[in-house]
Formats: C-alpha cells, sequence, structure tokens
C-alpha cells in the first residue's frame, strides 16, 4: 500500500487560490522532514499569493533549506522593482551550482520569476525537464503564454498519463480549453463546474467559470460569477480586469474596476494595454490638431 499522502488537502488548497485555508490547515502532525518543508514552502507560497511578501522574507532565514531559500527570494522578486537585477543574478548562480541546480521547487520558482521576465525560453530551459506535477503545468503555462497549444497539449496528455483525476491535470485541461476555444469551451466550463461542486467556490474557480460564459456571450452570468469573486477578494486582478470586460460587452461602466486595477496591479497587462492605447490616441488627437 502506498503511504498517505498528508500534504493533499493542504495542495489542493494552493492549487485552488484557497490561500488562507492553506495556511490555516497547516499545522499538520508527524510530518517527514522532506514533507515538513514542501509543507512550510507551501504555506509561504500561499502568504506569497495574498501578498505578505515582507513576512515571507523576514521569516525565512538564511539557514532555510534550498526550496524555502528558492521561495524567499520569489517574495523579494515579487516586493518591487528595486533589487529585480540582483535577484535575478542571484537566481542564475543557485541553477549553476550543481549541488541544487536541480531542486524541484528552485526549478519551478525559476520558471515563475522567468515567466513574469516574459523571457519564456529561459524559463523553459528550468522547467521543461519537469519531475513535478507543478513543472508540467508551469509548463503548459509557458506554452500558452508562446501562443503553442499544440506543446501544450504535448506536456497536457503526459500529465493525463501520470494522474488523469490530478486538480493541477483537470486545471492545465481548462486553461489550454479556453486558450484553443471554440467547442472546447464548454469542457473548460464543466470542468470549473465539477470543481464548484466539489470544492467552495475560490476566486479562481468562479473566475474560469466566468471566463466560459463570455466566450460563450453569456455576459450577464459572467457578471454574477464576478461579483461573486469580488465579494471574496476585492484586490483579486483576475476578478477586476475580467469585470472591466464584462462591462464593456454589457455596456456598464467599467471604469471604477481599472482604477482598483491600476491602483493595486499597476504592472497588469491590462493596464499596460489600456495605458499604451491612451497614448497612441493622444498622439493621434495631436496630429490633427
Amino acid at each position: 500500500m502506498a503511504a498517505p499522502d498528508h500534504l493533499f488537502s493542504l495542495r489542493n488548497n494552493f492549487y485552488l487560490g484557497a490561500y488562507q485555508a492553506a495556511i490555516n490547515n497547516s499545522d499538520l502532525p508527524n510530518l517527514s522532514p522532506d514533507d515538513a518543508v514542501e509543507r512550510d514552502c507551501l504555506v509561504y507560497r500561499s502568504y506569497i499569493a495574498l501578498g505578505s511578501y515582507q513576512l515571507v522574507i523576514n521569516e525565512i532565514d538564511n539557514s532555510a533549506a534550498t526550496p524555502l531559500q528558492a521561495v524567499k527570494l520569489l517574495a523579494m522578486y515579487l516586493s518591487g522593482p528595486a533589487n529585480k537585477e540582483s535577484i535575478i543574478s542571484s537566481l542564475k548562480e543557485w541553477l549553476a551550482d550543481s549541488a541544487i541546480g536541480n531542486n524541484a521547487i528552485l526549478r519551478l520558482i525559476a520558471g515563475t520569476i522567468f515567466m513574469h521576465e516574459e523571457d519564456y525560453n529561459e524559463a523553459l530551459k528550468h522547467t521543461n525537464a519537469g519531475g513535478t506535477m507543478e513543472l508540467h503545468a508551469l509548463n503548459i503555462q509557458i506554452f500558452l503564454k508562446m501562443h503553442r497549444s499544440d506543446y501544450a497539449e504535448k506536456q497536457l496528455r503526459y500529465m493525463q498519463q501520470i494522474d488523469e483525476d490530478h486538480t493541477l491535470t483537470q486545471l492545465a485541461n481548462a486553461w489550454l480549453n479556453l486558450a484553443v476555444g471554440g467547442s472546447k469551451i464548454q469542457e473548460a466550463y464543466l470542468i470549473f463546474q465539477d470543481f464548484s461542486e466539489k470544492y467552495p467556490m475560490m476566486s479562481l474557480i468562479l473566475n474560469g467559470k466566468a471566463v466560459c460564459c463570455m466566450h460563450m456571450g453569456n455576459f450577464d452570468e459572467a457578471e454574477t460569477l464576478l461579483l461573486e469573486a469580488l465579494n471574496k477578494d476585492a484586490k483579486d486582478p483576475e476578478t477586476l480586469a475580467n469585470l472591466v470586460v464584462c462591462s464593456l460587452h454589457l455596456g456598464k461602466p467599467s471604469s471604477r474596476y481599472l482604477s482598483q486595477l491600476t491602483l493595486t496591479h499597476p504592472d497588469h497587462i491590462l493596464v499596460k494595454r489600456a495605458s499604451s492605447a491612451e497614448e497612441n490616441f493622444e498622439r493621434a488627437v495631436q496630429s490633427v490638431a
């Protein structure tokens, strides 16, 4: 018999965006040293997802295990632009170190940081070998960012061979279906619907269902789902961005959602695109004035 997986619920909460639940239910007894490190990584990554970067930076000291040091590096990277170059330099040094460079969490953090930098080739250097379901799922996200759904589909098939029912396999399937579009949107919706019946309705699930609804032209249902998500987390960037798009399709004001998104997540792609469009419009007006 396989040993019981003491971290199953904790991982699942993290994957589905139930970050506070992951933190609240992390006091697990009788963990092996490796499981304890993985538990701590999931807890600190949950704090990062909630924006508590400084807590993570303060609590992980220099004697912590390599995976925890990698998580601390992610917190430092996301906490502000000031030290990004030195952080990326440190990351590359660690990855080049034969003793720790192949650590799965370090490679996962490297992929995450380089994906933020939009350096997808560099990200794949460290994630493409896989080794964990999270690394395979991250590969799919990177391939979709590169508009290579063919490579994402190969990676998904590999995940399905390992564990078709795994939460990350199901999520990755939904991401790919959304990217492909057409008849696949309904399949993506059913995956998110299944999640919503099994687990508490978190922002990630609500946004997934809402995006499917928008693709299918059901903007009223999408708005209802997104407002529910906003009640759960008023600063969630994807909820705010999706509400901007949904409101425009419904002919409703969207400026307040865009203002909130600009204040809380000025680097979000929708903010950058809106700003670029405004600048282009101003230039066009001046050229004919």
